[in-house]
């Protein structure tokens, strides 16, 4: 089973609970947030998805795995993965997942060039991959999940490389700012977008977290230079669906999900009071 934290009042979950059997609370001591388990990221993601069409809006955590300990030995569910695809993008499929911690232990291809792939996956490592693997097959590939057991825990498995870049200011974003901060990272938000102190608006280009401003304008002066106005090319922005941005956050970040828009945001907001916390 996979768990999420999320915020939002208790009663918009009892209609969920009176059909969604498989589904369990449990109320977090000193918070208004609550543990949501459920029988894996779809089931989850489901949830989810159905909340945000109702009109609620709910913050959302990483999805983490449910351990046992089994003859006082950690253990985490593993799943049986079984891929078809193109054999071309065999390889691709066969790095992704061994990243994941994934173990390799069928191979075949057919008279038409299509592989036939086995794993045996820790469910932590196939969390968010779904979108990756469509990407990666350019919609060729069949991908077949589903408990296998609980097996030994892997250890860590590598998770994002970049840090973000993170809105020190309340306001709507200019064109201006997010031309300047292109040259840091990948926008995640376009320009006249509302954004708040603590919301993350881009992927920053190194491993670390990077404060900025995305509303502050280009100063005026008096004068003006020949070729001083010229117009500015901004990037498409960045789009990230549900599954994406639950598989994207860390442990210190939040999805913020609404009728209108998914969102990231750090936990702590006040860019002050995480530093603080970053130092203990």
């Amino acid at each position: 089973m996979l768990k999420i934290l999320i915020t939002l009042e208790i009663s918009e979950l009892d209609k969920e609970l009176e059909t969604n059997v498989g589904l369990e609370v449990e109320e977090l001591p000193g918070s208004d947030g609550y543990k949501v388990s459920g029988r894996g990221e779809l089931h989850l993601s489901i949830l989810l998805e159905n909340m945000r069409r109702e009109g609620y809006e709910l913050s959302v955590s990483k999805p983490e795995v449910l351990f046992k300990e089994i003859d006082g030995i950690k253990c985490e569910p593993f799943e049986r993965v079984i891929v078809n695809c193109p054999g071309d993008y065999s390889g691709t499929i066969i790095n992704d997942l061994q990243e994941r911690k994934a173990t390799l232990e069928v191979v075949s291809s057919d008279d038409n060039n299509y592989a036939h792939l086995e794993f045996s996956a820790p469910t932590r490592g196939l969390i968010g991959y779904r979108s990756a693997f469509i990407t990666n097959t350019k919609g060729e590939g069949v991908m077949v999940r589903s408990f296998e057991d609980y097996k030994p825990y892997v250890g860590e498995i590598s998770g994002r490389k970049n840090g973000v870049l993170v809105t020190m200011e309340n306001g709507k974003t200019l064109g201006f700012s997010l031309f300047n901060l292109q040259e840091r990272g990948t926008m995640i938000v376009g320009p006249a977008e509302e954004v708040y102190i603590g919301m993350v608006v881009g992927i920053h280009n190194r491993d670390n977290d990077l404060n900025v401003k995305p509303c502050k304008n280009k100063q005026l002066t008096n004068t003006r230079a020949s070729g001083s106005d010229e117009a500015i090319a901004l990037i498409k922005p960045k789009t990230f669906s549900l599954e994406e941005a639950l598989e994207f956050i860390q442990d210190d970040e939040l999805v913020e999900v609404t009728p209108s828009a998914i969102r990231l945001r750090k936990k702590i907001l006040d860019p002050n009071d995480r530093f603080r916390e970053n130092r203990k």
